[in-house]
Formats: C-alpha cells, sequence, structure tokens
C-alpha cells in the first residue's frame, strides 16, 4: 500500500485519538485499550513498509501518548507521589530519552571548551570564576586546603543559599527553552565553560586530585540534575519548533506539561547537592579517600540508574501488565 494512501485511510482516525489525547474527547479504560492496540498496528504496519518515514514517527509518539493516559487511568489508586516519582517521570524521560542524550553531548562540548579555552589563555579563568575568587583559591592551594572556599558560612546557611541558588540555575536552563531551546544552551554553555575552566585552573595548580575529592562529593548531584533540567528547556524549545499535526499551541502545552514533570523529578537531587554542600564538603579533606569515592560513585550510580536505567525498565514492565491485561 502506498504511504499517501495508508495516511488518507486512517487520518481520522489518528486525528480522534489526538483529540482523546488532549482530553477533548473522553474515553472509558475499554475503548482506551482498543485504541491503543489499533493503533499499535497501524504502527507495525508502518515500521513494515515505511520505517524511515515521519509517519513512522508519528504513529510511533502518539502510541506513547495514549499509552501513557490508559495506564495512568489504570493505576490512579497508586500513592500520588509514589505513582510521580517511580512511574510518571520515569515513563517520559524514557519517551524523550533523546533529548536527555542531546543535553549531555552539549554539555561534555562546552565543558571541552571551557577547558581548551583556559589551556591557551592563561587569563580566561580570571575572566570567567573572577580574580577575587582565583586568588583566595590560590592562596588557600598553596595552604594545602583546595576546598577551603567551602568552609566559609555556617552549615546551615550555605545550605539554604546553595539550594536556592541550584534551583535557580536549573529554572533557568530549563524556563529559557522557550527561546526556541536557544537560551537553554546559552545558559548550559555558560555553566559548562564555567566548569571546564575551575577543573582546568585545579589541574594547572596540581590541585586537582584535592578539589575533585571535595567538589564531585555535592557535583554528581548537582551537575547532573542540570544537565536533565537542559534536557527539559530543549524539550520545551523543540515543542515550539516542531508542533508535529498538533497546533503549535497545543504543542506547546504538551512539552510543557511533560517538561515541568521531568524537571520537577530533578528537585530532591538538588537539595541533596546542597545538603552535602553545605554540611559534607568542608570536611571533604579530612575523611577518608575511600569515603570521599563511596559519595561520589554511590550518588553517580543512584542519579544515573534513576534517569538512564529505570525509565527502560518500567517501560518494560508496563508494557509486559498492559500486554497481559489487554490479551
Amino acid at each position: 500500500m502506498r504511504e499517501v494512501y495508508f495516511i488518507k485511510q486512517n487520518k481520522e482516525k489518528w486525528l480522534g485519538i489526538e483529540q482523546v489525547i488532549q482530553g477533548k474527547v473522553k474515553k472509558n479504560p475499554d475503548d482506551l485499550s482498543s485504541l491503543y492496540i489499533n493503533l499499535i498496528n497501524d504502527l507495525s504496519f508502518a515500521q513494515t513498509y515505511y520505517p524511515k518515514s515521519n509517519t513512522t514517527v508519528y504513529l510511533n509518539h502518539l502510541s506513547s501518548q495514549i499509552f501513557q493516559k490508559i495506564y495512568k487511568t489504570r493505576r490512579m489508586e497508586q500513592n500520588r507521589i509514589t505513582y510521580f516519582f517511580g512511574t510518571e517521570v520515569p515513563l517520559l524521560v524514557y519517551q524523550y530519552r533523546r533529548y536527555l542524550v542531546y543535553a549531555f553531548v552539549f554539555f561534555i562540548l562546552f565543558t571541552l571548551i571551557g577547558v581548551i579555552s583556559s589551556i591557551y589563555d592563561k587569563d580566561f579563568v580570571n575572566i570567567i570564576l573572577g580574580e577575587g575568587y582565583v586568588n583566595e583559591t590560590i592562596e588557600n592551594i598553596k595552604k594545602g586546603n583546595a576546598v577551603g572556599v567551602y568552609q566559609s558560612g555556617s552549615t546551615w546557611g550555605s545550605t539554604i543559599g546553595i539550594i536556592f541558588n541550584n534551583i535557580g540555575v536549573g529554572a533557568k536552563l530549563y524556563i529559557y527553552g522557550i527561546f526556541a531551546g536557544i537560551g537553554t544552551l546559552y545558559h548550559l554553555l555558560s555553566n559548562s565553560v564555567m566548569l571546564g575552566s575551575f577543573q582546568y585552573f585545579f589541574y594547572d595548580y596540581g590541585a586537582l586530585k584535592d578539589s575533585a575529592r571535595g567538589i564531585w562529593l555535592h557535583g554528581v548531584f548537582e551537575i547532573f540534575s542540570m544537565v536533565v533540567e537542559a534536557m527539559c528547556g530543549l524539550i520545551l524549545g523543540a515543542s515550539i519548533l516542531f508542533p508535529r499535526t498538533f497546533s503549535r499551541f497545543q504543542s506547546f502545552k504538551n512539552g510543557f506539561r511533560d517538561s515541568f514533570k521531568i524537571f520537577l523529578s530533578t528537585v530532591p537531587f538538588t537539595v541533596c547537592a546542597g545538603i552535602i554542600e553545605g554540611y559534607v564538603t568542608r570536611h571533604a579533606l579530612k575523611m577518608p579517600l575511600v569515603l570521599n569515592l563511596i559519595i561520589i560513585f554511590g550518588s553517580l550510580a543512584v542519579i544515573g540508574f534513576y534517569y538512564f536505567v529505570y525509565p527502560s525498565v518500567v517501560n518494560k514492565k508496563i508494557n509486559h501488565h498492559f500486554h497481559d491485561a489487554v490479551v
């Protein structure tokens, strides 16, 4: 069957499913299941005969949306918070997983720009970090206390200030996505270049090991969350640039709804990063190295699993359960 005829034959049905997804048409769970099965059949046909077509991409997206609506309808008796963090967010992360990859690619690229710029321009670090901070840190390094800057102020006062600052940075990374994603990339560039030049600065003064023992205690949660927040901004920007068959406003509403949920999932990690920075990082060089490594790699394992591994686990589990329910 020619693709044009396939689209013409099923267009009205697909538009009707869009109406259901947008909440303009109400369906009971059994009717939703029937729609899903019918749509999966169309998707399988399209994947077989038009594997690289936009029709296949569209049907895959539509299937994902109707599937989430069905599962949400069936599982609302669950504790709402448990459902949100345990099922809803992982499913959304899985659906938009390519944007997480994009965000990490940009983060790595921008961080390397910061490193390379610091290598070839010795004044670059002063410009990015500020002369006052650089001079203070150099003095701390000479005293054998590379993380001395984290030891100033009270623990609770520092923690609160850090948490609000990090949430503010994350909010900018996300909200600036409304400028077609360019705002998010600019803000990610600024923070990543700063990180790259910051790390090279310690390397240049022979204190990379000591700085890493302290900085990455809280940095794993903080930086990983920052990348996920950039992912959310890219989703927001893409919803405006690429509305597919939706109106641009409806696409934006869908993108904002989904990306905001993923953004909210980073808040607990950001809070944890602030607590660690306020209470633990100041003692980084006094604790055994093995304890530093346990906290750093333990944090990486937790947040890496949640955003990279767990979404696939949840998606496979729900697909299996749903298949059993409709067969």
